[in-house]
Protein backbone atom coordinates (compact mmCIF):
# COMPACT_ATOMS: atom_id res chain seq x y z
CA UNK A 1 0.00 0.00 0.00
CA UNK A 2 1.37 3.52 -0.83
CA UNK A 3 2.24 5.51 1.67
CA UNK A 4 0.30 9.30 1.40
CA UNK A 5 1.58 12.47 1.41
CA UNK A 6 -1.20 13.99 1.91
CA UNK A 7 -1.09 15.35 5.67
CA UNK A 8 -4.51 15.70 7.82
CA UNK A 9 -5.65 19.14 8.74
CA UNK A 10 -4.86 17.88 12.42
CA UNK A 11 -1.17 17.70 11.66
CA UNK A 12 -1.17 20.74 9.42
CA UNK A 13 -2.16 22.49 12.32
CA UNK A 14 0.02 21.39 14.57
CA UNK A 15 3.09 21.70 11.98
CA UNK A 16 2.06 25.66 10.91
CA UNK A 17 2.05 26.45 14.66
CA UNK A 18 5.46 24.49 15.21
CA UNK A 19 6.73 26.63 12.56
CA UNK A 20 5.28 29.53 13.22
CA UNK A 21 7.08 29.38 16.97
CA UNK A 22 10.27 29.47 15.04
CA UNK A 23 9.82 31.94 13.06
CA UNK A 24 8.40 33.94 16.23
CA UNK A 25 11.57 33.35 17.34
CA UNK A 26 13.31 34.84 14.75
CA UNK A 27 11.54 38.13 15.37
CA UNK A 28 12.76 38.13 18.50
CA UNK A 29 16.31 37.93 17.67
CA UNK A 30 15.53 40.98 15.44
CA UNK A 31 13.95 42.63 18.41
CA UNK A 32 17.34 42.20 20.15
CA UNK A 33 19.27 43.93 17.39
CA UNK A 34 16.70 46.87 17.68
CA UNK A 35 14.84 45.33 14.17
CA UNK A 36 11.54 46.09 13.46
CA UNK A 37 10.66 42.31 15.12
CA UNK A 38 9.80 39.97 12.44
CA UNK A 39 10.99 36.47 11.35
CA UNK A 40 10.31 34.22 8.82
CA UNK A 41 11.35 30.32 8.20
CA UNK A 42 11.15 28.35 5.12
CA UNK A 43 10.24 24.54 5.32
CA UNK A 44 10.41 21.75 2.40
CA UNK A 45 8.65 19.08 3.83
CA UNK A 46 9.37 19.05 7.73
CA UNK A 47 13.44 20.35 7.18
CA UNK A 48 13.42 23.85 7.57
CA UNK A 49 16.04 25.33 4.79
CA UNK A 50 15.65 29.21 5.35
CA UNK A 51 15.27 31.52 8.10
CA UNK A 52 15.52 35.15 8.69
CA UNK A 53 15.09 38.00 10.87
CA UNK A 54 14.46 41.44 9.68
CA UNK A 55 18.42 43.50 9.29
CA UNK A 56 17.61 46.82 7.39
CA UNK A 57 18.61 48.73 10.47
CA UNK A 58 21.85 47.00 10.82
CA UNK A 59 22.94 45.99 7.31
CA UNK A 60 21.52 49.45 5.65
CA UNK A 61 19.87 46.84 3.01
CA UNK A 62 16.70 47.77 2.27
CA UNK A 63 16.09 44.47 1.35
CA UNK A 64 17.10 42.36 4.22
CA UNK A 65 13.45 41.55 4.77
CA UNK A 66 12.99 38.33 7.04
CA UNK A 67 11.22 36.68 4.03
CA UNK A 68 13.90 37.80 1.27
CA UNK A 69 16.82 36.33 3.47
CA UNK A 70 15.03 33.02 4.09
CA UNK A 71 14.46 32.61 0.50
CA UNK A 72 18.17 33.23 -0.25
CA UNK A 73 19.25 30.94 2.33
CA UNK A 74 16.49 28.06 0.80
CA UNK A 75 17.62 28.84 -3.00
CA UNK A 76 21.22 28.03 -1.48
CA UNK A 77 19.98 24.96 0.51
CA UNK A 78 18.12 23.44 -2.57
CA UNK A 79 20.58 25.03 -5.31
CA UNK A 80 17.73 26.05 -6.84
CA UNK A 81 15.77 29.81 -7.69
CA UNK A 82 12.69 27.49 -7.98
CA UNK A 83 11.32 26.50 -4.20
CA UNK A 84 8.55 24.21 -5.29
CA UNK A 85 7.00 22.24 -2.20
CA UNK A 86 7.56 24.70 0.01
CA UNK A 87 6.24 26.95 3.10
CA UNK A 88 7.00 30.72 3.77
CA UNK A 89 6.25 31.42 7.51
CA UNK A 90 6.24 34.38 8.49
CA UNK A 91 5.13 36.59 11.58
CA UNK A 92 3.66 39.18 9.65
CA UNK A 93 2.00 39.49 5.87
CA UNK A 94 4.42 40.14 3.41
CA UNK A 95 5.07 43.38 1.68
CA UNK A 96 5.16 44.28 -2.19
CA UNK A 97 8.57 43.21 -2.65
CA UNK A 98 8.36 39.99 -0.55
CA UNK A 99 5.01 38.78 -2.09
CA UNK A 100 7.29 39.35 -5.60
CA UNK A 101 9.91 36.87 -4.30
CA UNK A 102 7.28 34.41 -3.21
CA UNK A 103 5.73 34.48 -6.47
CA UNK A 104 9.12 34.38 -8.74
CA UNK A 105 10.73 31.52 -6.55
CA UNK A 106 6.98 29.52 -6.90
CA UNK A 107 6.87 29.09 -3.44
CA UNK A 108 3.57 27.39 -2.97
CA UNK A 109 2.46 28.65 0.14
CA UNK A 110 2.53 31.08 2.39
CA UNK A 111 0.99 31.13 6.51
CA UNK A 112 1.49 34.42 8.18
CA UNK A 113 0.61 35.75 11.53
CA UNK A 114 -0.85 38.84 11.07
CA UNK A 115 -1.91 41.80 9.21
CA UNK A 116 0.05 45.11 7.69
CA UNK A 117 -2.61 47.11 6.86
CA UNK A 118 0.01 50.10 5.71
CA UNK A 119 2.26 47.33 3.41
CA UNK A 120 -0.10 44.39 3.33
CA UNK A 121 0.30 42.52 -0.08
CA UNK A 122 -1.60 39.59 0.72
CA UNK A 123 -4.92 41.49 1.21
CA UNK A 124 -4.35 44.44 3.18
CA UNK A 125 -2.98 47.02 0.15
CA UNK A 126 -2.81 44.34 -3.15
CA UNK A 127 -3.39 40.85 -3.18
CA UNK A 128 -0.48 39.11 -5.19
CA UNK A 129 -1.60 35.99 -3.72
CA UNK A 130 -3.96 34.77 -5.98
CA UNK A 131 -3.43 37.64 -9.36
CA UNK A 132 -4.08 36.16 -12.23
CA UNK A 133 -1.90 38.42 -14.08
CA UNK A 134 1.37 36.44 -12.41
CA UNK A 135 1.57 33.11 -13.31
CA UNK A 136 2.06 31.61 -10.38
CA UNK A 137 -0.34 31.73 -7.24
CA UNK A 138 0.09 31.12 -3.75
CA UNK A 139 -1.92 29.51 -1.06
CA UNK A 140 -2.49 31.27 2.14
CA UNK A 141 -3.10 30.81 5.14
CA UNK A 142 -3.59 33.35 8.70
CA UNK A 143 -3.50 34.17 11.87
CA UNK A 144 -1.28 31.40 13.09
CA UNK A 145 -0.03 32.58 16.74
CA UNK A 146 -1.42 36.30 15.52
CA UNK A 147 -2.03 37.78 18.91
CA UNK A 148 1.44 36.94 20.34
CA UNK A 149 3.28 38.67 16.32
CA UNK A 150 0.93 41.50 16.76
CA UNK A 151 1.82 42.41 20.62
CA UNK A 152 5.57 41.77 19.47
CA UNK A 153 4.98 44.53 17.32
CA UNK A 154 2.72 46.83 18.82
CA UNK A 155 5.28 46.66 21.98
CA UNK A 156 8.32 47.22 19.69
CA UNK A 157 6.38 50.55 18.21
CA UNK A 158 5.20 51.59 21.42
CA UNK A 159 8.66 51.55 22.75
CA UNK A 160 10.14 53.34 19.78
CA UNK A 161 7.79 56.14 20.14
CA UNK A 162 8.21 56.49 23.82
CA UNK A 163 12.11 56.66 23.47
CA UNK A 164 11.62 59.57 20.59
CA UNK A 165 9.50 61.31 23.15
CA UNK A 166 12.22 61.04 25.70
CA UNK A 167 14.77 62.39 23.56
CA UNK A 168 12.85 65.60 22.14
CA UNK A 169 11.71 65.89 26.04
CA UNK A 170 8.10 65.49 25.97
CA UNK A 171 8.13 62.64 29.01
Amino acid sequence: MAKSLQISATQQQAQDLRFMEMALCEAREAEKLGEVPIGAVLVHGERVIGRGHNRRETSNDPTTHAEMIAIREAAAALDSWRLLDTTLYVTLEPCVMCMGAVILARIPRLVFACRDPRAGAVGSIYDFSSDMRFNHRVTVSEGILEQECSALLSGFFRRLREEKRKEKGQD
